[in-house]
């Protein structure tokens, strides 16, 4: 087994990577399962590609979560919302600390506690789907994949809806990852809004999440106070971002495979199968965030030192041809199941019910209504967000099709 050899060097990854992160992760997969990169942010970290060490990776505790710990393998002046008081949330933690936390909020959702959202989650969709203007072309994310799950989680955890377009811009600011003044005032920003809005819940508690959270508080001694703000920002930016590409990317793969649209369209019991498909083959995670390795771990033939920081690319990982048949080919009749679009062990994604099934409402509602819906754009015009952990696009132009 071999650490990082001279030709190993670490490769500057730019534009392609987010733009066509794919072909990337092709030529990356070829040189073995994990390999040092410098990020377009200027971050140094080993990325992991294959599937099968991603996956014994992300469930092995020798790679820590401990945002001080991480923070302080960043270079100086450049360590994101790990160096704010956002990062101390149950993603950025370990056990028992994050066991603790992940507790908390657990029962908020589960697949029963979100299935009653159902109905609430397909008036949003209907709503906005009423909005549209039949036969124009309109952006979808920004009409529908965008405003759906940020008005759900919003009501889920008590943000008022006159905040929720300063939150959204924040919050796209800040999981971009990147680098720069935009970014540390857009954290200072959502300090300040979060930091409100708890003091309002302990003034007026209602029946929102957020004042669970600080009635929790309150039972254990103010425990979690310190906690809540990065808590909040944890679920209010899970809540919402992941959805939002599943459905963005959801609907451009089925445009661009007629012959799989067609066939959901005459068998739509194959909704939810299509949504696993989408999260195995364009999924709303680029990569995971950070995690340090506390000893030497092995991936593959290469040894990733101690001290080193390393990312998870889930998009390479699902389309491994060492685990998938025909990886590259969007086909909802696979065989469902998997895939690492929402991550695996402890820190599996909390909000995986509450993304699948506002993506089957989504997708399955927008299908209804709108079943000559057409892509009006050429697929190389469309760009993808700047970002070293989200996938998602920064438009869609459709046009609405009856």
């Amino acid at each position: 087994m071999n650490e990082a050899t001279d030709s190993q060097e670490p490769i500057r990854l730019g534009e392609e990577y987010s733009q066509d992160p794919h072909a990337m992760y092709r030529r990356m997969r070829q040189d073995g399962a994990a390999r040092p990169v410098i990020l377009p942010n200027e971050w140094p970290v080993w990325v992991v590609t294959s599937y099968e060490d991603a996956r014994a990776l992300l469930a092995d505790a020798r790679l820590s979560k401990d945002p001080a710990r991480i923070a302080k393998l960043l270079p100086e002046g450049n360590d994101g919302a790990y160096g704010t008081q956002l990062a101390g949330h149950m993603l950025n933690s370990d056990p028992p600390e994050h066991t603790r936390l992940r507790r908390l909020v657990n029962k908020a959702f589960t697949s029963r506690a979100v299935e009653r959202l159902r109905p609430r989650i397909e008036q949003v969709a209907d709503e906005l789907l009423d909005a549209m203007p039949h036969g124009a072309t309109v952006d979808l994310v920004d009409a529908y994949a965008l405003p759906l799950p940020i008005t759900v989680i919003s009501e889920l955890l008590g943000v008022p809806a006159a905040d929720q377009d300063d939150f959204r811009d924040w919050s796209l600011t800040i999981v971009s990852m990147m680098s720069g003044e935009k970014t540390a005032e857009a954290s200072s920003r959502m300090i300040a809004f979060l930091t409100a809005l708890i003091e309002d819940k302990i003034a007026s508690p209602s029946d929102d999440l957020l004042s669970e959270l600080v009635r929790v508080s309150d039972e254990e001694g103010g425990k979690l106070s310190p906690e809540a703000r990065s808590m909040a920002f944890l679920l209010l930016i899970a809540g919402f971002e992941t959805t939002v590409n599943l459905i963005a990317n959801g609907v451009l793969a089925l445009l661009r495979h007629p012959d799989q649209l067609a066939l959901l369209r005459s068998e739509p019991e194959r909704l939810p199968d299509a949504i696993e498909e989408v999260l195995r083959f364009d999924g709303p995670g680029h990569a995971t965030l950070l995690r340090s390795t506390t000893e030497p771990v092995p991936a593959g033939d290469t040894e990733i030192p101690a001290g080193q920081l390393v990312q998870f690319a889930m998009l390479s990982a699902n389309r491994d041809g060492a685990r998938f048949t025909d990886p590259d080919r969007f086909n909802i009749t696979r065989r469902p199941g998997g895939h690492l679009g929402f991550g695996h062990g402890i820190h599996h994604c909390l909000g995986a019910p509450l993304a699948r099934l506002e993506g089957q409402i989504a997708i399955g509602a927008l299908l209804r209504r709108f079943p000559g819906i057409a892509l009006d754009a050429a697929t190389e015009s469309l760009t993808r967000r700047e970002s070293v952990i989200m996938n998602g696009l920064n438009a869609l132009p459709v046009r609405m099709s009856s």
